[in-house]
């Protein structure tokens, strides 16, 4: 009996010292939100919405310390919609984020179901990652500054940060047996914070766009179009491959906040694809390219209320010749630092003519496309962080 008890004082002490140098985090974001349209295929709209602000999540975060500075890390991030209980991400369990890996002082490397380098060191310089709401988002997500794709089976090194220096890369595998290039992806950036000054710059290389970066979720088609129905990008899922190339900035002076973003996104050698349908409207070579350039404002009125206007401008070249105008206005009012209300505006203008070869319409993200070349929207929303 006695040396029972003293190899059990003996494994609880040793689970003790383990437990004293591993922690895993339970965390997550609840979003739900009204939304009014005025313009959707025709008809005005009424709708609640989960995620406006953020995506709804719950994640798990963990990590043990090896010694000597040394450390192993794990994020599985599950994606959902509060409104309907249903899994986001194309129904993928862990659809935001599902990886692990290894810290030290020289930078992290991972493994798994990732964000790219341009969401990394961009993406949260444009106002539809900030407070208005996802429907501001750059026409049709195409540089993915929005974070509307991860990319799987990725190996991802993020530096330390040198004086607020940081910088990496990632690389995902195709898996296409004898076809290495395949499917793969990969993308480098760096940012810079330091004082009152942000910056970020990104570059992504995607070939296969409809498969690798579009099609990678579970409801995912294996041989038709993955690029929905957003008029400003669906007709291009005959891409052979995608580069974005992204730049942003923002300086704050007391409680005001400037920024700026530009994007060269470019879907290139179109029809070059096989798929059932996925160029219903004949390209044959070509690229279609577009620059888009976001400027925002925000302003921190009081600790509890921060207000803020964008107006974003992308100009389509190659074999297109679309225009956007989009602006936005929102106000984010925090109850505590958990909880907050918010309100967000967004309308957009389009001319010329779009993916689909056809006269240009509205088409905000995450709606269906206006019947006329105008559209906007309302969205109001509350949003709880744990």
């Amino acid at each position: 009996m006695k040396k029972s008890l003293c190899a059990v004082a003996a494994i609880s002490a040793f689970s003790g010292a383990v437990q004293a140098q591993s922690s895993v985090t339970l965390y997550g974001i609840v979003d739900a939100a009204a939304e009014y349209t005025n313009n959707a295929g025709g008809h005005s709209q009424v709708a609640l919405i989960g995620g406006g602000l953020q995506g709804d999540r719950w994640g798990l975060r963990g990590t043990e310390d090896l010694g000597g500075g040394l450390k192993a890390l794990f994020v599985l991030e599950n994606g959902f919609n509060v409104m309907k209980g249903t899994l986001s991400q194309g129904g993928s369990e862990f659809g935001r984020s599902a990886y692990v890996g290894m810290s030290s002082t020289y930078g992290t490397v991972t493994l798994g179901r990732q964000y790219d380098s341009v969401v990394d060191y961009t993406g949260g310089l444009e106002v539809g990652s900030q407070w208005a709401t996802y429907f501001a988002a750059h026409p049709g997500d195409l540089d993915n500054m929005n974070n509307s794709n991860r990319t799987n089976n990725a190996v991802k090194y993020t530096s330390a940060n040198y004086a607020g220096l940081k910088f990496g890369g990632l690389y995902s595998v195709g898996g296409v047996a004898g076809q290495y290039s395949r499917n793969q992806i990969w993308s480098l950036g760096a940012g810079y914070t330091q004082g009152p000054i942000t910056l970020g710059v990104g570059y992504l290389d995607i070939k296969d766009p409809n498969f690798s970066a579009f099609g990678n979720n579970p409801q995912s088609s294996a041989t038709g179009s993955n690029f929905g129905s957003n008029v400003v990008i669906s007709g291009y899922a005959s891409a052979k491959s995608q580069t974005v190339f992204a730049a942003g900035g923002a300086y704050t002076i007391g409680p005001a906040t400037v920024g700026a973003t530009y994007s060269n996104t470019q879907f290139k050698n179109l029809g070059g694809e096989a798929g059932t349908g996925l160029n219903p409207y004949g390209y044959q070579g070509g690229s279609a390219k577009f620059h888009n350039v976001e400027l925002n404002f925000k302003y921190l009125v009081s600790p509890a209320l921060l207000l803020g206007i964008a107006y974003n401008y992308t100009k389509g070249y190659g074999v297109n010749s679309v225009e956007y105008h989009q602006a936005a206005i929102g106000a984010d009012y925090f109850l505590s630092k958990r909880t907050d209300l918010y309100v967000a505006a967004v309308y957009q203008h389009a001319s010329g003519t779009d993916s689909t070869r056809m006269t240009a319409r509205a088409n905000i993200l995450g709606l269906s496309p206006s019947s006329t070349t105008n559209q906007s929207v309302v969205a109001a929303g509350i949003r709880h962080k744990f």
